[in-house]
């Protein structure tokens, strides 16, 4: 298996050293080195844990060989772009059955109308994971609401819209809801 552990390593700016630390329970560098190079197989264990360790999902830690990646060409700082030391790919997003999207038609708080907002669709036990975070909630007759979630107070969810002026909405026990994971902006 051919695997992008590496990139995904420094592209979030870690050490070998804490990615292991940061694996449940923790490993050593040397461990998370020879996974990276092939030297020793990785395990769908491993690939979990690295994962979690990484903030990533497991399969943006996987390269298929028909996959296409993205050469990185420059780097991109305060002091300007430069050069990568490495050479580096990122592999485009992959949507999994639990996204769903939200298209911007016209432009509303930090978004600009030809956005696209992907969203990852949560059951009621993991709400809490999307406090503080923009979501889809939908509402009865097929509409929806969308917003900061703000609070949970048992059933009902307070969200906080986009539109300055705009006052704080409340909906009660939704079957699900989708939290902003991606967003794609054309320019």
């Amino acid at each position: 298996m051919i695997t992008a552990i590496r990139e995904v390593r420094r592209a979030k700016g870690m050490t070998l050293d804490d990615v292991a630390r940061a694996c449940v329970p923790p490993t050593t560098a040397q461990t998370i080195g020879r996974l990276e190079t092939g030297t020793r197989t990785v395990s769908v264990g491993w690939l979990n844990r690295i994962a979690d360790a990484l903030g990533v999902r497991a399969a943006d830690l996987v390269r298929l060989p028909d996959q296409p990646n993205i050469p990185v060409a420059a780097l991109l700082d305060p002091d300007g772009a430069y050069a990568p030391r490495r050479s580096a790919t990122i592999a485009p997003p992959v949507a999994t059955p639990d996204h769903i999207a939200v298209s911007v038609v016209a432009s509303i708080g930090d978004y600009r109308a030809g956005d696209e907002i992907w969203c990852e669709r949560l059951s009621p036990d993991h709400f809490a994971r999307a406090l503080n975070r923009d979501v889809l909630v939908p509402r009865p007759a097929g509409r929806f609401a969308f917003g900061r979630l703000i609070d949970r107070d048992g059933t009902r969810l307070h969200l906080l819209p986009l539109g300055s002026g705009s006052r704080q909405q409340i909906v009660t026990d939704p079957p699900w809801i989708a939290t902003a994971v991606r967003l794609v902006r054309p320019l």
